[in-house]
């Protein structure tokens, strides 16, 4: 994949960034959703691929970025700043952990690091990237949910046995899973990530799919719908 990733309504470089885009953060990107959000929070922004997703899907809304790694919070700004959104994107160099802000958030969206404890990746950058200690999903959601207006809501898409681990974090905080989308490869595969939608409504949960190939490099018409306004391949 080339440094610079260009969709329908922006520009992506993605030089220095230790972690590229990839499916899980532009399914999220397409998939949260809130009736009006004022406010949006995006966890881990990476390339700022999701907050500029954000800022185009919610034209209304102020969006908010906070990135660890000081290159890749660099990156994101400069995408930001040169995309249409740039009056409504800020990205923050911060650990979120160090993150303050005096706004509620009416959605807050993260493609988080998920490997706890799994084998370490020897390029530092991608380590920090892709890699959270057992606490990091407690702090992730205990915050979270400190800072989400009432009618907010956090998204996340994570691995399977994650999600469900997340879920169950989640419910000693007042959040309440009301949206799981499972993602598939395809229909001969089991699901291999959930994005959860936890808010604080403890309404009945509402279950949804989505399959990413009909066949071998073909897409489903699903897939294609939720990426058409930003793929320019769709």
């Amino acid at each position: 994949m080339g440094k610079v990733f260009r969709f329908k309504g922006f520009e992506v470089d993605q030089t220095g960034c230790a972690m590229k885009i990839n499916t899980d953060g532009v399914l999220l990107g397409a998939v949260a959703f809130h009736q009006q959000p004022a406010y949006i929070l995006d966890i881990g922004t990476g390339t700022g691929v999701i907050a500029l997703m954000m800022a185009q899907r919610f034209p209304a809304a102020r969006v908010d970025a906070v990135e660890i790694d000081a290159d890749a919070a660099a990156r994101a700004k400069s995408n930001c700043l040169g995309s249409p959104f740039s009056e409504r994107t800020e990205v923050y160099s911060s650990a979120f952990e160090e993150f303050k802000s005096a706004r509620k958030y009416d959605m807050i969206v993260s493609n988080p690091p998920y490997f706890v404890n799994d084998l370490k990746n020897p390029d530092k950058r991608k380590e920090l990237a892709r890699h959270a200690d057992e606490d990091f999903f407690s702090l992730l959601v205990r915050k979270a949910a400190g800072m989400l207006s009432e009618q907010g809501a956090l998204w996340m898409i994570l691995p399977v046995k994650k999600a469900e681990e997340v879920i169950i974090q989640a419910v000693l905080h007042q959040l309440f899973p009301s949206k799981v989308v499972k993602i598939y490869s395809d229909r001969t595969k089991e699901a291999f990530r959930h994005i959860i939608c936890l808010d604080f409504t403890g309404d009945k949960t509402v279950y949804k799919e989505v399959f990413i190939y009909e066949s071998e490099g073909i897409y489903t018409s699903k897939y294609k719908e939720l990426l058409t306004d930003f793929f320019l391949a769709f």
